[in-house]
């Protein structure tokens, strides 16, 4: 009889394409394993399983044949006298352990893991193709295989390996602008929006609400933005902010006759109705009358009295000098005594005498608007040297403006 010994078959060479893809084939004693071919080197070869000397059952030909035809291990005569290879996985007459697979070859026959499996100790264990790093992102091993998955935001590419970018901004998650970014996305706002705790919808800013000084007067929001507001009398001005008096009298468009005048004030105007002197007293210019020292009447009364109108805004600050008043006539040992002799019931008015001959009113207290003031001012010419003593009096008109500007 003839003895046979088992030599080990390198699979790698000689099976066409023994694994998938990328994988390196890897040969062992007894069989074969797939490794990732970026992960594979000498010092990550798994330490090759020597079995024990195969040691078959002793070998029994078959009866001899009168043909004499001899066949060599591995192979049986059939029936025509030639000699036709055993399949012994077929047969199962093969060695194989149970988690082996048989292979047949010409004369013999080989025991390997399936793809998936390496040789361990004789037998075949599942590789962990999860610990080689052959998924970009997510893997997940299984028996004798792997899955490899992507995290949100990305999708696995055609090679079942690796992943590519998702650009969520295609499907227009966001209300106003998207930028999409590696694996997510982001959205942003227009001018005067912000950002919606969801993250996609924008809202809009109430900038009226960040301060009550952003407007002059009023503020109103609108989407994306806000805009002011100026009472009646006033236009925005160019800061788009502040509010400016119109002039009611340069435009025209008041309701003044041709015989009165237009008087403009702070958000407003008046139309002042011709001077109308009352006895005894004589209109000597447009806004002066007189009352004559030769008349009996105008004895106790003031020489002249002068209209004058000013305009004031509401609440403005104190003290301030708001008005001029000064002798235009000088007489040699005369002096002049100033007052604010009617009209400041309030007594928010005041008289400072600013030289011999001039004094100056000043507004000791806010006043608030809208109002009219109508106020005399009382100058007093004193002569002491030629026993005289006279009077004159400007009688100032003052519109205060319901609002502060």
């Amino acid at each position: 009889r003839r003895a046979r010994q088992c030599v080990d078959l390198d699979e790698c060479r000689s099976l066409p394409d023994p694994c998938r893809g990328d994988m390196v084939c890897v040969n062992q004693n007894g069989g074969y394993l797939c490794m990732p071919r970026g992960q594979y080197s000498q010092s990550h070869r798994p330490e090759p399983y020597r079995p024990e000397p195969y040691r078959p059952e002793p070998y029994r030909p078959e009866p001899y044949r009168p043909d004499n035809t001899p066949c060599i291990l591995g192979y049986a005569v059939a029936e025509d006298g030639t000699c036709n290879d055993i399949d012994e996985c077929e047969a199962s007459s093969h060695q194989c352990n149970p988690t082996q697979v048989c292979i047949n070859t010409a004369g013999g026959y080989t025991c390997s893991c399936t793809e998936g499996y390496w040789l361990v100790a004789g037998q075949c264990q599942d590789i962990d193709e999860c610990r080689y790093g052959y998924c970009q992102q997510l893997c997940a091993n299984t028996l004798g295989s792997y899955s490899c998955s992507c995290r949100p935001g990305f999708l696995i590419n055609g090679d079942e390996r690796t992943c590519q970018d998702v650009d969520e901004c295609e499907d227009e998650p966001c209300s106003h602008g998207c930028l999409n970014s590696y694996g997510s996305f982001m959205c942003n706002c227009d001018e005067g929006f912000e950002l919606a705790a969801d993250g996609t919808t924008c809202i809009d800013l109430d900038e009226c609400g960040f301060s009550e000084y952003l407007c002059q007067h009023r503020c109103v929001n609108t989407p994306g933005s806000f805009s002011c507001v100026c009472p009646p009398g006033y236009y925005v001005f160019e800061d788009e902010r502040s509010c400016e008096d119109i002039n009611e009298c340069d435009t025209g468009n008041n309701t003044c006759t041709t015989a009165q005048v237009c008087f403009n004030f702070q958000g407003g105007y008046t139309c002042l109705d011709p001077l109308q002197c009352e006895i005894p007293y004589i209109e000597v210019a447009d806004n002066q009358c007189m009352c004559s020292a030769e008349n009996p009447q105008c004895r106790d009364k003031p020489f002249t009295i002068l209209y004058r109108h000013m305009d004031l805004s509401s609440g403005r600050t104190v003290p301030a000098d708001i008005f001029q008043m000064q002798a235009t006539t000088r007489y040699p040992g005369a002096f002049y005594i100033f007052k604010v002799k009617s009209g400041d019931g309030d007594r928010v008015f005041y008289m400072r005498q600013t030289s011999n001959v001039s004094a100056t009113l000043v507004l000791s207290r806010p006043v608030s608007g809208p109002q009219t003031i109508v106020l005399d001012l009382e100058m007093t010419t004193v002569n002491n040297v030629i026993n005289f003593r006279g009077s004159s009096i400007i009688r100032l008109t003052v519109f205060v403006s319901e609002h502060p500007f």
